[in-house]
């Protein structure tokens, strides 16, 4: 549970105590008049105030406007989710790729559909495990004060388990169920596809260390996150997440290269930022030096010191800076810490850019003041970054620094958390456009969202190719697909609310993890959870 850290506002003004003894009546009034001057100046002063804290949150209150898109949020976990479904409260999704698996003899029925289609990518899923493990971890007591750390946890196991038996020996890894080129020549409900499901997997002649090592980082975080609720589990976890850390380490190679056909959709830009992303999260579940060690070691190699960038679901480099940097605050006499340097000032570096007002901040920002860097999903870069800003500003926060140096200029903790709220403001409507671009959060979110479960009408029973009237259909999406992030504006803030527009108008797994994440750490004031065990 996290220590909530109250607040004391400082509170201005100089009390005047007349001295004993007669006054003349002329200076009984200019007295009087001085009193109402400094009463009229408080006022203002006070009104002033509020007025520039108008979007903060009071010490141990709770955000009502984050709390209840938190809630929505959270729901895009059950709506993405495949096999047979319990205590299914989404009342157009049903039970779906059940044989899931099969053809290798194994049960992959669980697990999550990666965005509009029907397709378990297992990097970007992996991804998606590791970010909402994190989240957990740092913000659970804020997800359980309203009542969502419960389903947090069920969906977070929903995705372990498929990843589990998604890794039936030390050196074998199946990374994705389906086929992309086929399954996307579909328009169907996932309840009544019947189109083979093929699967692709890594093996020791196969290697595929990013996909590799980004499951080890899910299985590491996650048996944090069930270390006391389920030991047995938790164990299980780690178990898998150590084996496959070898697997990536001992067998390096690219999985994009190994496998040409996930270039298309998941191509992977390099392995060594899953590497040390896994190596940190399994120093943190094991507290084993060996894994100190390793991102020590390997930092000047792959750790790209100095040069700040995105985090998203192929450059886990800002989040490995930024969970090594939590070490440096909270762990000051921690052995072999010296070789965390690097990362501590990167992640600064990545901080220091985030920040409008700073010296070296970033110019990829729209007129509005998102971060923006890619046309597709666009708002997966300001959502992690605004993330990982929170994140930092709580580590500053709990370890009592005050200060963040930029350049010439300091900056505090709170320019982060300003930082983090302007984009979750953004996301939730604060735009030019007006318009939330969470599904079900407000009074104007898309209603054409590219979403097959989601714009064919529960009781129709579509095939492969006749669904694609409920594509072409110019009436909005028949279901609500609540808590779905789209990709989001372009960079002159416009937005195509169109369902064949899938590069703004498709939502993704791996976004609503971030969400959650970000939306969690707003919904009140918080420090930060010193140490995971």
């Amino acid at each position: 549970m996290h220590v909530h850290r109250h607040w004391d506002r400082s509170k201005g003004g100089e009390k005047m105590v007349a001295k004993s003894g007669s006054r003349c009546c002329c200076c009984c009034w200019f007295l009087g008049i001085i009193v109402v001057i400094a009463v009229v100046l408080a006022v203002v002063f006070t009104i002033r105030h509020r007025a520039n804290h108008s979007d903060d949150v009071a010490p141990g209150s709770t955000d009502k406007k984050y709390a209840d898109a938190l809630k929505i949020a959270m729901q895009f976990f059950d709506i993405q989710k495949s096999g047979k479904l319990e205590n299914n409260k989404i009342p157009w999704r049903g039970d779906s790729g059940l044989k899931d698996g099969s053809e290798a003899s194994l049960d992959l029925s669980k697990g999550l559909y990666d965005a509009g289609d029907h397709m378990k990518f297992g990097f970007p899923m992996a991804f998606t495990a590791t970010l909402l493990s994190w989240s957990i971890l740092e913000y659970g007591d804020h997800m359980d004060s309203l009542d969502q750390l419960d389903p947090a946890k069920d969906s977070l196991k929903w995705t372990t388990d498929f990843l589990i038996n998604a890794h039936p020996s030390p050196n074998v890894l199946y990374i994705q169920v389906g086929d992309p080129e086929t399954d996307h020549k579909c328009w169907d409900r996932p309840e009544t596809m019947s189109r083979k499901r093929t699967l692709t997997k890594i093996d020791a002649d196969t290697p595929g260390t990013e996909v590799a090592a980004e499951t080890a980082a899910a299985m590491a975080a996650a048996s944090l996150v069930f270390k006391e609720s389920d030991t047995k589990y938790s164990g299980t976890l780690l178990k898998h997440a150590k084996q496959l850390f070898d697997f990536a380490d001992n067998n390096r190679a690219s999985y994009s290269v190994n496998i040409p056909e996930v270039q298309s959709y998941y191509n992977s830009t390099g392995y060594g930022d899953e590497l040390l992303w896994a190596a940190s999260w399994l120093y943190h579940a094991t507290e084993d030096k060996t894994y100190l060690d390793f991102v020590s070691k390997n930092g000047d190699e792959f750790g790209n010191f100095g040069s700040p960038t995105w985090f998203s679901w192929d450059n886990k480099l800002p989040g490995t800076h930024v969970l090594l940097s939590r070490l440096t605050f909270f762990k000051k006499g921690l052995s072999g810490s010296k070789g965390l340097e690097g990362y501590k000032e990167t992640a600064e570096a990545v901080m220091c850019g985030l920040i409008p007002d700073s010296p070296t901040a970033t110019s990829s920002r729209t007129d509005g003041g998102l971060i923006w860097v890619a046309e597709w999903n666009a708002l997966q870069h300001p959502v992690s970054s605004a993330f990982l800003a929170t994140l930092y500003s709580d580590y500053m926060l709990t370890s009592g620094v005050d200060k963040l140096s930029c350049g010439d200029t300091s900056f505090k903790p709170s320019d982060l958390r300003k930082f983090a709220r302007s984009q979750a403001d953004y996301m939730l409507g604060k735009n030019p456009e007006t318009m939330s671009y969470l599904v079900g959060y407000g009074d104007k979110y898309p209603e054409f969202v590219h979403h097959r479960g989601a714009s064919i009408p529960g009781d129709a029973n579509t095939g492969c190719k006749d669904g694609f009237k409920w594509l072409n259909s110019e009436e909005p999406n028949p279901n609500v697909a609540y808590g779905a992030l789209v990709g989001g504006p372009f960079l002159n803030e416009t937005f195509i609310d169109a369902r064949n527009n899938s590069m703004q108008n498709e939502p993704s797994t791996y976004n609503s993890a971030l969400v959650v994440g970000l939306l969690s750490s707003l919904v009140t004031r918080s420090s930060s959870v010193e140490s995971f065990i």
